[in-house]
């Protein structure tokens, strides 16, 4: 089994910062991908939104509303991501959740997906 767990939430002003971190622990054989979704109350559907991603080939995206704004990395030997936030603003306030697919030690080629349970980000003054 693998578990995602996220940290680093919590309450700050707009233009501040945070860094989110996810721990992968578990049977994991290599992290093929991690991504950071967040869910937000305004959202159409109230759906997760993809934030940021970065591949095992190192190649990361953005969305719009994160882009210029947010840094995602990794650590790879440690299986460990970041999400690093700056310029933060109100409509950045939601649940982020940390999302991989992994390859683990017991699937051969196919990557399985997993979700953490989320951090809370709340920017308000």
């Amino acid at each position: 089994q693998v578990q995602l767990v996220e940290s680093g939430g919590g309450l700050v002003q707009p233009g501040g910062s945070l860094r989110l971190s996810c721990t992968a622990s578990g049977n994991i054989r290599e992290i093929k991908a991690m991504n950071w979704y967040r869910q937000r109350p305004q959202a159409p559907g109230n759906k997760r939104e993809l934030v940021a991603a970065i591949f095992n080939n190192g190649g990361t995206y953005y969305d719009d509303s994160g882009r210029g704004r947010f840094v995602i990395s990794t650590e790879i030997a440690k299986n460990m991501g970041y999400l690093q936030m700056n310029s933060l603003k109100p409509d950045d306030t939601a649940v982020y959740y940390c999302n991989a697919d992994i390859y683990t030690l017991t699937t051969e080629s196919r990557a399985l997906n997993y979700w953490g349970r989320g951090t809370q980000v709340t920017v308000s003054s």
